[in-house]
């Protein structure tokens, strides 16, 4: 097998360049994922298996010193550029993607950046961050778990082998069998129920691994005729270069769907060597593809951080095609000076070498001053993330009371806008996590209480999406005057209805909603508050979707009130970033507010609505009679581009409690005296 793979080890060079120039270039220039990725993965699979029967059939791995030289080749590289992000993010990114990009860059600096993904991908508040500097080290974290779990894999297969007196090679083909089978069963299910969460999940990635490790284990037992090899080398080639330009990989994998990349990357390692002038081996194995595949690990470390920092500088959202050379070049002229400066003469050095341990004392160094640098960021991100709290009437931040009807400014026009940028896209409002568990009734649904002093006055659920979940910020201080109790129960993007309104076909929603109407019913609260209109966006019409009414038409069966709040504004870019980059005056950062609102609201020409709906229409704090800003009354409005700051709504509970007492008939109850010291 060792000779095998050093005959293959030129065009296995050249396919790791190819492979890197695709992602590079789809990303870049096509704003696309190529596939290239998923060939990484089979390559890494082919090389490291090799490697570990090798050492299996000479009766031991050695883990010490693999794991050593693991550690020279891929750290010094990736932590030399998680350093630079940091001290790059700090100048060029602006403020409110500090805290997001801290953490993925602890996670990349662990090998954990795609489970941070994965989280985020099922976390409906966090996918409307944008893009981390450091995101595509998703992938280089699945391989380093990987070479931390595979041979340990291999080494219970020679375990196993030994103690049962069979042979290493059959026993690991089977276990490795067994796990591209599994493994490709589990990544098509996840992909069909949740794609984004398949994309990072490790598990739906292990067959990729799996299948270039069956393909280094029966290489040199298959004998294919030299113009099939021919055949087998261009169509590979073809078919990794075509997989991103026919898919949409970004979507739809992994699944049975990526089999098309790897098995074109298996295609080439096939053919191999063809001895022909036209194979494709001739050109994976030029010179110029060879000292690529040396870089590629340096490009693909350098190509999407210049990418994100190129398109935050020039504040565009895409790059154009001289944008796009400009950023490669930048990325290559990185990736040369990284493989000379930084990998070579690492791996040249004795580092490892003289002490069993050196290897692993090196990592430790190299990995504790990015995680100190890091510390250091995310203490200065906390001391700029001031815990400022708005008080009632307070004079220089009025926030929505700047809307009321005879209001007059009273503080300071320049007052600092709160909350302050680093923290805006973390405003979210909400009960106290201590005060939320699992309904007793169904396990899906998370309900939170507020604390009352003694038995409340009133009790109302909030339910729906993340929308209604940001008016606990304007509902709560109301709560806490007046001695009500709010129950929240919420699932990001997925509002209070019949039908799944926010993503279609979502069955998870439809059920949760079933139950959500089932928990409401059996409590019997005093009101129900959810979002009544959904589309206030530009180039959309408002509108009250079908399954809301009937949603609400359920509830009024059970003689239960419904507060349906008139949707907040969604925009195409986050206002507060706008304002951070381009000033509060900027015209492009505030919207018409007849883009998004329609004079007369969608619902005051349905007939037939449920008798115990009360609408409420907040439009006003958010718009004036022309636009809909990002800031008022020295408030920035939006915490990214559809939810609002729980800051912002928080100078919403006067207005949110005149306009929900008298939709009640509540109005002349008295308001209680806050307990001492609320």
């Amino acid at each position: 097998m060792r000779e095998t793979e050093r005959r293959f080890r030129p065009e296995i060079q050249g396919l790791r360049a190819l492979a890197c120039v695709l992602v590079v270039v789809y990303h870049v220039w096509l704003g696309r994922i190529s596939g290239g990725v998923d060939a990484f993965f089979l390559i890494s699979g082919f090389l490291v298996t090799g490697q570990l029967f090798r050492a299996a059939s000479r009766g031991r791995i050695e883990y010490r010193p693999m794991w050593g030289r693991m550690i020279k080749r891929l750290f010094p590289a990736a932590l030399t550029v998680l350093l630079l992000v940091i001290a790059a993010s700090t100048v060029l990114l602006p403020q409110n993607r500090w805290f997001q990009t801290i953490k993925e860059v602890v996670a990349s600096a662990l090998y954990l950046e795609n489970w941070q993904l994965a989280a985020d991908s099922t976390d409906y508040f966090a996918q409307h961050n944008s893009a981390s500097v450091v995101q595509h080290f998703w992938s280089l974290s699945i391989q380093g778990q990987f070479y931390v779990v595979w041979p340990l894999l291999v080494g219970l297969v020679l375990l196993i082998a030994k103690k049962a007196g069979r042979k290493v090679l059959p026993l690991l083909i089977t276990t490795l069998g067994t796990v591209f089978a599994a493994s490709l069963a589990y990544s098509v299910w996840l992909t069909a129920v949740d794609q984004p969460l398949a994309y990072f999940d490790s598990l739906t990635r292990a067959w990729e691994f799996a299948l270039g490790g069956l393909l280094a284990l029966v290489l040199d037992r298959v004998e294919v005729p030299r113009s099939a090899r021919v055949v087998f080398g261009w169509a590979g080639v073809a078919g990794l270069v075509s997989c991103g330009l026919v898919l949409q990989v970004g979507t739809v994998f992994p699944g049975y769907l990526a089999l098309w990349p790897t098995l074109s990357a298996a295609l080439v390692i096939l053919a191999g060597d063809t001895a022909f002038k036209a194979g494709a081996d001739r050109f994976l194995s030029s010179r110029p593809l060879k000292y690529l595949g040396d870089l590629s690990y340096a490009l693909y470390l350098w190509h999407w951080p210049v990418l994100v920092f190129y398109l935050v500088a020039r504040d565009r959202e895409e790059v154009g095609l001289r944008g796009g050379a400009v950023i490669i070049a930048l990325a290559f002229a990185l990736a040369v000076l990284t493989h000379h400066l930084v990998e070579k003469p690492v791996r040249a050095s004795a580092i490892g070498a003289r002490t069993r341990w050196g290897a692993y004392r090196f990592g430790v160094a190299t990995l504790a001053a990015v995680l100190a640098a890091t510390g250091a960021w995310q203490w200065v991100s906390v001391s700029q993330a001031d815990t400022y709290s708005i008080a009632v009437d307070d004079p220089d931040h009025p926030g929505a009371l700047a809307h009321t009807e005879g209001f007059k400014y009273w503080g300071a026009a320049d007052a600092a806008l709160v909350p302050s940028f680093v923290a805006v896209s973390e405003d979210w409002a909400g009960i106290d996590p201590a005060r939320c568990g699992v309904s007793p009734r169904n396990a899906d649904l998370e309900v939170c209480t507020s604390q009352t002093s003694g038995h409340p006055t009133r009790r109302i659920v909030v339910t729906g999406d993340s929308h209604a979940g940001q008016f606990l910020g304007a509902l709560l201080p109301v709560a806490e005057q007046r001695n009500w109790e709010v129950t929240s129960i919420l699932r990001g993007g997925c509002p209070f209805s019949t039908d799944s309104d926010a993503v279609p076909g979502d069955q998870a929603c439809i059920d949760w909603n079933s139950a959500v109407v089932d928990e409401i019913v059996t409590a019997r609260p005093d009101a129900v508050m959810t979002i009544g209109t959904r589309d206030v966006r530009t180039g959309v019409e408002e509108r009250v979707p079908g399954g809301y009414i009937a949603q609400w038409r359920k509830v009024d069966e059970a003689g239960i009130p419904v507060l349906a709040v008139r949707d907040n504004p969604r925009f195409d870019q986050s206002p507060s970033a706008c304002v951070e980059s381009r000033g509060t005056q900027a015209p492009e950062c505030a919207t018409p507010r007849y883009d998004l609102y329609a004079a007369e609201p969608p619902y005051e020409t349905l007939a037939d609505l449920p008798p115990n709906v009360r609408f409420l229409d907040f439009s006003d704090y958010f718009c004036t009679a022309e636009v809909c800003p990002p800031v008022i009354g020295n408030v920035l409005v939006y915490l990214d581009d559809n939810h609002v700051s729980g800051t912002y709504m928080s100078t919403m509970s006067a207005v949110a409690d005149k306009a929900i007492t008298e939709a009640l008939g509540w109005a002349d109850e008295q308001a209680e005296e806050p307990p001492p010291g609320g």
